[in-house]
């Protein structure tokens, strides 16, 4: 699963990157070196100022904040997006909870890595006393190694809130991760590449055979991933110190390290 990520590239940069239309921020995107679920994300949509069901006007591709953790329209409450903050790739396009938005509110959201726990293998180690202890994770940053942003593949629905007021909400698709990848933790989100953003965000390409294979795991070896302090377990926590290498999983320290 993804369940932390970092996004801190500025909004001018993004509006260049990914030739925005629409500023549908309101300001200044502040950077997220610990997103995680429930928080506010940018992310990268088309359409059409009145909604989906309006063809007057003409769709157009926007940069908008987002509240990670998908919720349906169908919910009673925002609680049912802390359930939802990945798709499975596998099963995105059945699930009625996505189903729906994977047709036609497909988005990507911006990162410049995510974080993964990795549990090391073995029985657990035995203390002074002969207790077992459950082993520690410890947490890795994984990134492009090329440095390039990461357009992690999304969904995204308007929800109405008792109030009459409309929430908007996402989720990260996420897959298999390459070998390379997958022996710190299995699954990891979807990677768009550039020459598809085009048409993953067209809201009129609803085949949902078309739209899977505009979906490619990422290939072995494109990422990069070293262990960093475990200061990212605690979402309070936040800066550039969090993606530092750690050397020990406990401080970032000035030598890079890799498990693997």
């Amino acid at each position: 699963m993804c369940g932390r990520y970092a996004t801190t590239r500025a909004r001018q940069e993004l509006l260049d990157q990914f030739a925005i239309q629409a500023d549908e921020t309101g300001g200044e995107l502040e950077p997220d070196y610990n997103v995680a679920p429930t928080k506010q994300v940018p992310a990268v949509l088309i359409r059409r100022p009145g909604g989906d069901d309006e063809h007057e006007e003409e769709a157009l591709r926007q940069l908008r904040t987002l509240r990670w953790g998908l919720v349906p329209f169908w919910a009673k409450d925002l609680s049912a997006g802390a359930r939802m903050i990945n798709a499975r790739v596998e099963t995105v396009a059945e699930k009625p909870a996505y189903r729906r938005a994977f047709a036609r509110r497909r988005c990507l959201l911006p990162a410049d890595g995510y974080f993964e726990w990795y549990t090391p293998e073995g029985d657990p180690a035995a203390d002074e006393k002969g207790t077992k202890k459950k082993p520690r994770k410890q947490p890795f940053y994984i990134h492009p190694k090329d440095g390039a942003i990461m357009a992690m593949a999304g969904l995204y629905e308007l929800w109405r809130s008792p109030e009459d007021e409309w929430v908007w909400t996402c989720t990260v698709i996420t897959t298999d991760a390459p070998d390379d990848l997958g022996r710190i933790h299995d699954r990891m989100p979807m990677i768009v590449t550039p020459d598809r953003w085009d048409a993953w965000l067209d809201p009129e390409l609803t085949a949902a055979e078309e739209v899977r294979g505009l979906l490619t795991p990422a290939l072995a070896g494109t990422m990069d991933a070293y262990p960093v302090s475990t200061a990212v377990n605690n979402v309070r926590n936040n800066g550039p110190q969090l993606i530092d290498p750690a050397t020990n999983g406990d401080s970032p320290g000035s030598t890079s390290g890799t498990l693997f």
